[in-house]
């Protein structure tokens, strides 16, 4: 199935449920007769419901009474969902800073399966520029900020199709392994005329204390203006900004 870029519209019914499931348990600690009635469901499918979450640590159940409550994991996932968001503000000051010094538009993207998807920009003053769209997927071997994904997360390079978008887009695996290794030395990662004919981009990573990938800031533009010393100053610029955002995030 081709990728679009959007969710799917159909649902998954036994995921429906285990959100109502959830859900019901907002008002606090329920047994199964209860969360089955308010749910609409039958006692059996609640009862393997709760099972599979408690399992997943979603729902914690209460041995003293037999009864079941949200479980901690959901903190920790609200925390992350969070972080993420606040993220964009530490990174909107850096963004615009980044503009100011190199002229070019500055993204912020969170990583995805295989792609960068852009969460936030701040779009370049010329009148020539690289026109930036939230939640926009960069493809993960043929854009920079993709590239980054792939460097530093291994799983999501196992199973990625290498299409062709330009006659510079990388197609070949050993090739693509050679631009990872690169992009892991020297920190950052470069492509031009890759996904689009003209357009050109730099990106880093943002990394937190154990290393992982939290975010990917980048800078794109005409492929014209990403040579010589432009492209220098915007590497150096680059880096500054994605070293004090990963000291933010306790990187």
């Amino acid at each position: 199935m081709p990728r679009t870029g959007k969710p799917a519209v159909r649902h998954v019914a036994a995921v429906e449920r285990a959100v109502a499931v959830l859900e019901s348990l907002a008002d606090g600690e329920l047994g199964t007769n209860e969360i089955a009635r308010r749910t609409g469901l039958n006692a059996s499918t609640a009862s393997r419901q709760l099972a599979t979450l408690v399992a997943g640590g979603l729902v914690e159940h209460v041995a003293d009474t037999g009864r079941y409550r949200l479980g901690l994991r959901l903190v920790e996932l609200g925390s992350a969902a969070l972080g993420r968001f606040d993220l964009r503000d530490l990174a909107r000051p850096h963004l615009r800073a980044l503009v100011d010094a190199t002229g070019e538009t500055a993204t912020l993207s969170v990583p995805g399966e295989t792609d960068a998807i852009t969460v936030d920009f701040v779009q370049s003053p010329r009148s020539v520029r690289s026109v930036a769209q939230l939640g926009r997927p960069s493809i993960g071997h043929a854009t920079a900020a993709g590239k980054i994904v792939l460097a530093f997360d291994a799983s999501a390079r196992e199973s990625l199709p290498l299409r062709s978008y330009t006659t510079r887009t990388i197609v070949d695996d050993q090739a693509l392994d050679a631009e990872l290794e690169r992009v892991r030395r020297d920190g950052f990662a470069r492509a031009t005329d890759e996904r689009e004919v003209g357009l050109a981009a730099i990106a880093a990573p943002v990394l937190n204390r154990a290393g992982e990938l939290v975010a990917i800031v980048r800078v794109q533009g005409p492929s014209e203006r990403f040579r010589g010393r432009e492209l220098t100053g915007a590497v150096v610029s680059l880096r500054d900004v994605v070293v004090a955002l990963s000291r933010a995030v306790g990187g």
